[in-house]
């Protein structure tokens, strides 16, 4: 491989000069280690003196803030940050349309860091285009307790950040989602005579973001819609924390792309190749029918003599004498930290610009309100978040005498009602929408010539269909998007779960077929402890509805609930319509819906969720047919509960009543929290079977008969 041409340097600390007025220098190249096949450089090459120098001076800024911070720290991956610098300085500094005093206007262009471990090329990005979040101080403080830096961008701790990377390639289908969303309000909103929507997304992703299947997953669907207003840069250095990529990665990646449908371009020389970098820039522009991938070759730790291109700078600070021999190479004589004058008087561009940028796009609205005025208070409800008057009274109502009904079929009932009167509801299956009950029938699909459709169709692919869907839920707040699967394959897209739950990202995750009442497809369908192990995690709800008032009830609270995402649990089978269920039992998690005691002293307390509930009921029926009193609590939303008043919780579960069962079909780990110590919990510790529903239901204990026996034992 080529060694990259010559650094144009600093005037203050340039060796030597030719030509005395010519506008040209003649410049040492830094040394930057070897890469199989390559060299080290020490030719010469003339460069113009002005506008080149100025944007050098830039490039190192963002190189040496990256490597001071992390020496300070301690602590985070300086290599990419040195190597994509020019990269990053002609994206923000030339491309990216931003306002850093208003860092969530609408039509601004998104970025994304994937290879999240090189986030202090974005913070000093951030913190040279003059957003208030990322101060000097908060870039000394990178990686530290209570720090705005953080060591991967996450979006609710950093201004500019827009979703939270970290795990490689979520933040690529993130990138995907952000264009998904661009391309679908574009559709939706703009006119001949105004364009309303009308921004681009940009992504850098690394070899490690290459190698996860989420990449590939959302790398497919990104084609196949023909979202040609993503841009994403492959920061192709060759190296992973193990040593080489060619010890587990030498595929022509750019052949794989062009197959999935993308355009591809080479920048050879993304280390000094700043023009090059510019045309590629604007030739993905001029593309208008797909999304492009440019692949910009690298040097990894740039300008570090001894470790450029290993891994050692992939994840690590370069240490002392190294960061020394680094600026003597770079010839960067200054103190750690430091921003030059003309740097910053340059990056002060920003302020007005950005500032010009969105009182354009304000005067454009204000004219699109005047002409379309119901589409303008669509998109300024999805704009600003805030949901229609009385929107959940269209969710359907129930009672007692409604027909028996399995709940993902109420929730596709559920899915329309909402569709009509939310704007920015949308949403979409892994190729299960005709199992999973989750067409909206009064949309078509989203597809690469009808984007303004709602009903998204995400193939096989749980993994970047979470994804997708947090960044679509992170681009505007009154985006509200669903996606849905079997429950047990959450287990397949567990990490952008995780990752709506941390960055406050309101997906509305439907899962149906939620037990062994799937039946007989057997025990490699049936969940057993995912009910269990999403409740473990921080900031999520868990919902598991026993009738078509609770999963009315759970889909209020999931559209209320914007800053943390929703799993409803859903059965296959039919349930009937109980007595005493509430959607307001619902807002509170847990409640009492029977009850034949007196004060708040019942015999037994009997707690059920989704469709064991019916069980209880059934159990506590019979129970009091022998002069018990019993308390049947449905405990739909553990989270929700936990949420209310120790008064409130103490009135639905008395601590004075010991004698407590739950029953629910999985694992029984977390029900001691509220059967105690003497309670009994009736549960399935163990896989699923082939069989029938109720031939399962039977053998594994979960019975009315099974109920009414381990209340007698108690």
């Amino acid at each position: 491989m080529a060694t990259p041409p010559l650094v144009p340097t600093s005037p203050s600390s340039r060796p030597a000069a030719a030509a005395s007025g010519s506008g040209f220098l003649l410049l040492r190249r830094p040394t930057v280690g070897h890469r199989p096949g390559g060299r080290r450089a020490t030719a010469l090459r003339a460069r113009p003196a002005a506008a080149a120098e100025l944007v050098e001076r830039s490039v190192n800024t963002i190189r040496f803030l990256a490597v001071d911070a992390v020496e300070k720290a301690n602590s985070g991956h300086p290599g990419l940050p040195m190597g994509c610098a020019p990269l990053g300085h002609v994206l923000f500094d030339e491309f990216l349309r931003f306002n850093p005093r208003n860092p969530g206007w609408f039509d601004r262009d998104r970025f994304v860091l994937s290879a999240g471990h090189g986030c202090m090329l974005q913070y000093a990005l951030l913190h040279l285009a003059g957003y208030e979040g990322v101060t000097m101080d908060d870039l000394k403080a990178f990686r530290q307790w209570g720090s705005r830096t953080p060591g991967h961008p996450e979006n609710f701790e950093t201004q500019g950040v827009e979703v939270t990377t970290g795990p490689l390639g979520q933040g690529f289908a993130n990138a995907v989602g952000l264009a998904l969303a661009e391309k679908h309000l574009a559709a939706r909103f703009n006119k001949p005579d105004i364009t309303i929507v009308d921004h681009y997304t940009y992504v850098i992703l690394g070899d490690g973001c290459q190698m996860e299947g989420v990449a590939n997953e959302a790398s497919s669907l990104a084609g196949h819609w023909g979202l040609g207003k993503l841009i994403a840069f492959y920061d192709d250095n060759h190296i992973s924390i193990d040593g080489s990529t060619d010890i587990a990665f030498t595929e022509d990646v750019l052949a794989r792309y062009e197959a999935l449908g993308w355009h591809t371009i080479w920048v050879k020389n993304g280390n000094t190749g700043y023009d090059d970098i510019r045309a590629a820039i604007k030739k993905a522009k001029d593309v208008k029918d797909k999304p492009t991938l440019i692949k910009v070759t690298t040097t990894i730790g740039y300008g570090s003599p001894n470790k450029a291109s290993t891994h050692s700078v992939h994840g690590s600070a370069l240490g002392s004498k190294e960061v020394e021999a680094t600026r003597n190479n770079l010839l960067w004589h200054h103190e750690p930290f430091h921003v030059p004058d003309d740097v910053k008087r340059h990056w002060s561009h920003h302020f007005g610009e950005g500032a010009s940028l969105e009182a354009e796009w304000n005067a454009k609205f204000a004219e699109y309100e005047r002409k379309y005025q119901q589409e303008a208070a669509e998109l300024n409800s999805i704009i600003s978040g805030e949901l229609p008057s009385g929107w959940d009274s269209a969710l359907p109502k129930y009672t007692p005498e409604s027909p028996a009904d399995a709940t993902r079929n109420i929730s596709q009932q559920c899915l329309n009602a909402l569709a009509k009167v939310i704007p920015g509801f949308l949403g979409g299956s892994a190729d299960l929408a005709s199992s999973n009950m989750t067409l909206l029938k009064m949309f078509g699909d989203f597809q690469k010539d009808t984007p303004e459709e709602r009903n998204i169709r995400f193939g096989v692919r749980e993994h970047a269909m979470g994804a997708i869907s947090n960044a679509i839920a992170l681009h505007s707040p009154g985006l509200i998007p669903y996606c849905s699967t079997f429950f047990v394959f959450t287990d397949y897209m567990r990490a952008p779960i995780r990752l709506s739950a941390l960055c406050g990202s309101g997906v509305i995750y439907v899962m149906t077929h939620d037990s062994i009442g799937l039946g007989e497809d057997g025990p490699t369908h049936q969940p057993v402890e995912q009910l269990f192990s999403l409740r473990a995690m921080p900031n999520i709800l868990v919902l598991r509805p026993a009738d078509g008032t609770e999963t009315s009830g759970a889909y209020r609270i999931a559209v209320i609930n914007r800053q943390r995402p929703s799993i409803l649990a859903l059965s296959r089978q039919k349930l009937p319509q109980l007595e005493g269920t509430s959607v307001e039992g619902v807002a509170k998690g847990g409640y009492v819906v029977s009850d034949n005691s007196s004060g708040n002293k019942p015999d037994l307390i009997v707690i059920g969720t989704g469709s064991e509930l019916e069980i209880a009921a059934k159990a506590a029926d019979e129970l009091r047919k022998e002069g018990k009193s019993v308390r049947v609590v449905s405990l739909v939303c553990w989270e929700l509960f936990e949420e209310q008043s120790e008064e409130y919780k103490e009135c639905v579960l008395p601590s004075e009543v010991t004698s407590r069962i739950s029953i629910e079909a999985g694992v029984t780990l977390g029900w001691e929290k509220y059967i105690g110590q003497k309670g009994k919990a009736i549960g399935i510790d163990r896989f699923g079977s082939s069989a029938p529903a109720g031939k399962i239901y039977k053998e594994l204990g979960l019975t009315v008969e099974n109920v009414i026996a381990t209340a007698k034992s108690l």
